[in-house]
Formats: C-alpha cells, sequence, structure tokens
C-alpha cells in the first residue's frame, strides 16, 4: 500500500491544455485569476517576481502570464477600473494559456477578483527577445520549456 501512494506522489504535474494564441491586438479580452505571494506555490518566492523584482501594487501593478503571448515587460490597462499592470511573472498554470494572473497583495483581495473576464488595453507590449533570454537558462522546467518554445515559433528566436 505504501509504495502506491509513493508512487502517486511521484507522478509529474500536468501542464495545462495548450490554447490557440490570441492575435496580438491593441485591446483583448481575457480570462483573467489573480494571486498573491503567500499562496503555497510562490511561498518560496516571498515577493519576488520571476523577474526578480519585487511584486507592485499601486500606480503599476505585476501580473504573471505566458511570456510568448505577453512577453515580459508587456503594461496593460483594465477596462473595467483603470489598473495599469506589467508582465514581470509567470506560473505553471499560465503556459500554454490566454489567462492573466494578477498580482493582489492578499489573499482576500486574491478570492474577491476569483476568475473574470476583462477588456484589456495593451499600453506598452514587452520585448520577446528579454524575454527568451531569462527563460531559456530556466527551460529545464516544462512549463518554461513550453514558453521558450512559442517563443521560437512565433518571433523567429
Amino acid at each position: 500500500m505504501l509504495l502506491v501512494l509513493l508512487a502517486g506522489c511521484a507522478t509529474p504535474r500536468k501542464l495545462p491544455p495548450f490554447e490557440k494564441p490570441l492575435r496580438p491586438a491593441p485591446v483583448q479580452t481575457v480570462r483573467t485569476t489573480a494571486y498573491t505571494h503567500t499562496e503555497a506555490d510562490h511561498r518560496k518566492y516571498g515577493r519576488k517576481s520571476a523577474a526578480g523584482t519585487v511584486l507592485r501594487r499601486g500606480e503599476i501593478n505585476s501580473a504573471a502570464a505566458d511570456w510568448s503571448r505577453w512577453p515580459l515587460g508587456t503594461k496593460f490597462r483594465l477596462v473595467e477600473n483603470g489598473e495599469i499592470y506589467e508582465v514581470d511573472d509567470y506560473g505553471w498554470m499560465l503556459a500554454g494559456t490566454n489567462t492573466i494572473d494578477l498580482y493582489k497583495p492578499t489573499r482576500s483581495r486574491m478570492n474577491e477578483w476569483g476568475v473574470r473576464r476583462v477588456t484589456i488595453e495593451i499600453l506598452e507590449w514587452g520585448d520577446a527577445r528579454r524575454s527568451y533570454a531569462m527563460l531559456k537558462p530556466r527551460s529545464k522546467h516544462r512549463h518554461v520549456k513550453r514558453m521558450v518554445r512559442q517563443l521560437e515559433d512565433r518571433h523567429a528566436l
């Protein structure tokens, strides 16, 4: 019985189903979720983003996304409330999806946001080459490898 339990724990986590990328456009309707630095899968990083910066909440807020779809540094505004976000993070469940995860400073604010489809206005596209340079050395992780392949395919890197 113990062997069965241990074998079950060793099963690698599955990547989320791949979604056809949205067409890059100045205005997009996207699925959003929210995250906070105190979630179990983010605790080891603390308040740090994948870009190595401190997660931000204020005039410009941190967001996590698939960097092959919204490259590192992409700035966008939520049309519904005017909040501005910048992509500086990524996550396992975002790779290969059209979902953007919005940083919230507390678990209650995260839960309050939940899951929403919102319209975003792209203020500035990030840099695919910068994204690739940061991701390539991390591509031993399957979710990062997925983004690297997409960057290579979509941006001829």
